[in-house]
C-alpha cells in the first residue's frame, strides 16, 4: 500500500472517529478490541500513596492516578515506533502491560492478607511499603518507558515523571512542558510554583 493510501486511510478513520465522538460523546470502540483489564482502582491508589512524592498531596496524587487509568485504558498494544530517517524497519512497541499490573497487584493483596489478615489498601503505610519494596526486590535503579515497566509500582512512577506536573516539581517553576506558553512571555523565565515566590 502506498505512503499516499495510508495517509487517506488515517484520515478517513480519524475523522470518522472524531466525528462520532462529537455526535454521542464517545469515541466508538473496535467490535474485535482486546478485553480490558484495568487495575483495581482501590490498589492502585494505595500503591500510589507510596510511590507517588508527598508533594503531590491528595488531589494531585489523585490526578496523577486518574491519568495512568486513562492511558492505560487507551493504550494500543504492539503500536508502531517511530523510527528514524535513513532506516526502513518498522519497530513496534510493547504488549498491553495491564493484565500483568493486575495480577500484581492482586499478589500484593493476596500476600497482605496472608501475612496481616487484611487487603493491601488496609495496611498501615509502613508495612504497605515493606510489602512492596520485597516485590521490587532486583527491580535496579532507572525508571524505564512506562510501557516497558516490569512493575506496576514503576510503570505507575514512571508514566508521572513523563508528566508536565513532574517537570514543573523538579524545577520548582511553571514550566507547563505539554502546554503552549504564547509569544507575549517568552522570554520571561517561567514563573515559580504556588509557594515558592519569594
Amino acid at each position: 500500500m502506498s505512503d499516499g493510501s495510508d495517509r487517506r486511510t488515517f484520515l478517513k478513520q480519524g475523522f470518522a472517529i472524531t466525528a462520532a465522538a462529537a455526535t454521542t460523546g464517545a469515541i466508538p470502540k473496535d467490535s474485535s478490541a482486546r478485553p480490558q483489564v484495568a487495575p483495581d482502582p482501590a490498589l492502585l491508589r494505595a500503591l500510589a500513596e507510596l510511590v507517588l512524592p508527598s508533594e503531590l498531596g491528595a488531589d494531585g496524587r489523585e490526578a496523577a492516578v486518574v491519568a495512568f487509568e486513562d492511558w492505560l485504558e487507551l493504550y494500543e498494544p504492539a503500536f508502531e515506533v517511530n523510527h528514524g530517517y535513513g532506516t526502513h524497519e518498522i519497530v513496534y512497541g510493547p504488549a498491553d502491560p495491564g493484565p500483568g499490573w493486575q495480577a500484581q497487584l492482586e499478589a500484593m493483596d493476596v500476600e497482605a492478607r496472608r501475612r496481616a489478615g487484611t487487603g493491601f489498601s488496609e495496611l498501615p503505610p509502613g508495612e504497605r511499603r515493606a510489602l512492596v519494596e520485597r516485590q521490587l526486590a532486583g527491580e535496579g535503579g532507572g525508571l524505564p518507558a512506562p510501557a516497558r515497566a516490569r512493575h506496576v509500582a514503576v510503570g505507575l512512577l514512571a508514566h508521572w515523571a513523563t508528566s508536565s506536573e513532574a517537570h514543573d516539581l523538579a524545577y520548582r517553576a511553571r514550566i507547563r512542558r505539554h502546554a503552549c506558553r504564547g509569544l507575549d512571555d517568552l522570554g520571561e523565565p517561567p514563573p515559580p510554583l504556588a509557594g515558592d515566590e519569594a
